[in-house]
């Protein structure tokens, strides 16, 4: 069982900076263009308002651990729900995934031409999602291109493994064993995909 939420960043991040910790705020501030810092702090201060919403506790008194390739995990107090998350954004849309107990990835992508598009699938896809991608009509291949992309990326963001997982050792045409794999369009334009493992 998991939850997916997806939010506009288009909001004023302002008032919600004081929602995060120090480390999120200076991170923050790392960013060279304003768009940049807002959508960060949105997005940010939403995943804290949404977790205390899940764990009855104060966004701003939330924790983040940090597990070996950096995939952030709430610091759990004693007796708080085993609650897992994951978060992707594009442009002004973010999707927020939850799961209890169980370890959760989600991506989303907007879906354009890319000009090395096929290259990308021959290095990254497996031999069968390389051979169904190949065998899509040209203006078809965008969608599939992505719908592919965006499974394979919210799996290796379940798994917290990183760039160490390499992309073409799996196939996502099926749901991985022991991972429940979905894709939804959170925006128009937008496609996306959330795993629960």
């Amino acid at each position: 069982m998991h939850e997916l939420v997806v939010q506009t960043l288009a909001v004023d991040g302002g008032p919600l900076a004081g929602l995060l910790s120090a480390d999120e705020r200076e991170r923050a501030g790392r960013f060279a263009f304003e768009h940049d810092r807002r959508r960060y702090v949105v997005a940010r201060a939403r995943l804290r308002q949404l977790l205390g919403e899940r764990v009855g506790a104060a966004p701003e008194s939330l924790r983040f651990v940090y597990q070996a390739h950096g995939k952030p995990a709430l610091a759990r107090r004693p007796g708080q729900r085993d609650l897992r998350f994951n978060v992707s954004h594009c442009g002004e849309v973010a999707a927020y995934a939850f799961a209890d107990g169980r370890e959760v990835g989600v991506d989303i992508e907007e879906v354009r031409e890319l000009p090395d598009a096929d290259q990308l699938a021959l290095r990254c896809f497996s031999p069968g999602e390389r051979a169904a991608y190949l065998c899509l009509p040209p203006r078809e291949r965008p969608r599939g291109f992505f719908d592919c992309w965006t499974r394979k990326e919210a799996f290796v963001k379940a798994l917290g493994a990183g760039l160490s997982q390499p992309l073409e050792a799996f196939d996502v045409s099926r749901s991985p064993g022991g991972c429940s794999l979905s894709s939804f369009e959170p925006a128009p334009g937008l496609i996306g995909a959330v795993a629960v493992l």
